[in-house]
C-alpha cells in the first residue's frame, strides 16, 4: 500500500506539472511537423508527386524563344514554363516572376538562376534533368534515326512483379521512396524515443526536488525498502513515457505510416526506456540542485542522441559491425515490415543487457546514497 501511495503521489506530481503537460503538446507538434516535413520534402524530390500535388507552381522557369523540345523537357521535370520573347525581358522577371531562365545559345543550353531562392536546390536538379533529356533527344534526331527507333530507345524497362503476401500490405500515406527513407530511417525512431528524453528528466527532477526540499532523508526513513522507493519514483515516469511513445506510434499509423510488429517494438521501447530512466536516476544521485541536474542530463541526452541517431546517417568505420545492435536501427528493422528475421531478436540482447546494467548501476548508487545520508 505504501508503494502504491508513493507511486500515485509521483503520478499526481507529473500530471499537475504544467511544464510536463506543455511538453506533451510540444511533442504532438513535433510529430505532426516532422510528418509534414517528410511529406513536403518527398513531394519536392519527386517531379511526378510535385505535379500531382500542384507544387510545380512554385518552380517557374522562363524560356526564351521557346524551343518545343526544350519546353517539353522542362515540363517533364514538373517545372512550370513561362515563355519570353527576348532575354532582356526574361532577366527583368528573374527572381520575381521566375526562379530561372533557360535559353539556347550556340546550340548549347544556357541557364541563369536566382540562387537566393529557397527552391534553387530543387530547381537545379530539375533543370539538369531537363537539359540532359533535351541534349539526348536532339542527338537522336540529328542522327537520322527513325521516330519509331527513338521511341523504342526511350521505352522504359517494364518489370512484371508478382505480388506475394498481398494480404499483409498496408497503404502508405505517400508512395515515395524518399518518404519511406526519411520516415522509417529517422522520424519514426526519433518520435518514439522523444518521450523517454522527457522521462529521464522527470526522474531527475523528482529525486533532486526531494533533496532541495530537504525531504529526501524523510523519504528514506519511510518503512519501505530502497527498491520499493526506487520503483515508486520511476514507475510513473516510465509508464508516462512509454504510453506517450505508443500514442505517437498510433498517431503515425492514423496518418498513413504503417508500423509493423507492434508488440515486439513495445518491448524494445520498454527495455530502452529503462536505460533512460536509469540515467536520470543516476544523475539525480550525483546532483544536489536542479541546475546541476539539468546541466548533467543535457550532456547525457546529447551523447544518447549521438549514439542513437548519428550512425543512421554516417559511416562509422571500424564501429560499423556494432551499429546493428543500436536500438534505433533495430526499431527501423522491426517497424518497416511484417516479417522478422530471427537475427533481430539476437541483436536486441546487447541493448537489453546494457539497459539493465545501467539501471542496476543506478539502483546500487541510490542505495549507497541512502546509506550515506542516513
Amino acid at each position: 500500500m505504501k508503494l502504491k501511495a508513493l507511486t500515485l503521489k509521483e503520478a499526481r506530481d507529473i500530471f499537475s506539472n504544467r511544464i510536463y503537460m506543455l511538453l506533451v503538446l510540444v511533442q504532438v507538434i513535433i510529430v505532426l511537423g516532422a510528418y509534414g516535413l517528410a511529406i513536403v520534402s518527398s513531394v519536392a524530390a519527386d517531379p511526378q508527386l510535385m505535379e500531382r500535388w500542384g507544387g510545380s507552381g512554385f518552380l517557374k522557369v522562363g524560356v526564351v524563344d521557346g524551343n518545343r523540345l526544350l519546353t517539353e523537357g522542362l515540363e517533364r521535370e514538373g517545372l512550370s514554363v513561362r515563355e519570353f520573347s527576348d532575354i532582356e525581358s526574361a532577366r527583368e522577371n528573374l527572381g520575381s516572376g521566375v526562379a530561372a531562365i533557360v535559353y539556347l545559345s550556340g546550340g548549347e543550353v544556357r541557364i541563369e538562376a536566382d540562387t537566393s531562392s529557397v527552391f534553387y536546390t530543387i530547381m537545379s536538379e530539375r533543370l539538369q534533368g531537363a537539359a540532359s533529356w533535351y541534349i539526348s533527344q536532339k542527338r537522336f534526331r540529328e542522327s537520322g534515326l527513325p521516330s519509331r527507333t527513338i521511341q523504342a530507345l526511350e521505352e522504359p524497362v517494364k518489370l512484371s512483379v508478382v505480388p506475394v503476401n498481398r494480404e499483409a500490405y498496408r497503404p502508405l500515406a505517400l508512395e515515395s521512396s524518399y518518404f519511406v527513407e526519411i520516415m522509417y530511417g529517422f522520424i519514426l525512431p526519433f518520435v518514439v524515443f522523444l518521450p523517454f528524453f522527457l522521462g529521464s528528466n522527470m526522474v531527475t527532477d523528482s529525486v533532486v526536488g526531494e533533496k532541495e526540499r530537504k525531504t529526501f532523508e524523510v523519504l528514506l526513513m519511510v518503512p519501505l525498502s530502497e527498491t520499493m522507493i526506487i520503483l515508486g519514483k520511476i514507475l510513473p515516469s516510465l509508464a508516462f513515457s512509454f504510453i506517450q511513445s505508443l500514442l505517437w506510434l498510433g498517431l503515425l499509423v492514423l496518418l498513413g505510416v504503417p508500423v509493423y510488429n507492434m508488440p515486439l517494438l513495445a518491448l524494445l521501447l520498454l527495455i530502452t526506456g529503462l536505460a533512460f530512466i536509469g540515467v536520470g536516476l543516476f544523475i539525480s544521485i550525483l546532483a544536489d540542485s536542479t541546475k546541476e541536474a539539468n546541466s548533467a542530463i543535457t550532456v547525457a541526452l546529447f551523447f544518447a542522441t549521438f549514439i542513437l541517431f548519428v550512425p543512421l546517417f554516417m559511416d562509422m568505420g571500424a564501429l560499423t559491425p556494432l551499429i546493428r545492435f543500436i536500438p534505433s536501427l533495430i526499431i527501423v528493422k522491426i517497424s518497416s515490415g511484417p516479417h522478422l528475421n530471427p537475427g533481430i531478436i539476437h541483436d536486441m540482447v546487447p541493448s537489453a543487457v546494457f539497459s539493465v546494467l545501467i539501471f542496476l548501476a543506478a539502483v546500487v548508487s541510490f542505495r549507497r546514497e541512502g546509506v550515506i545520508r542516513l
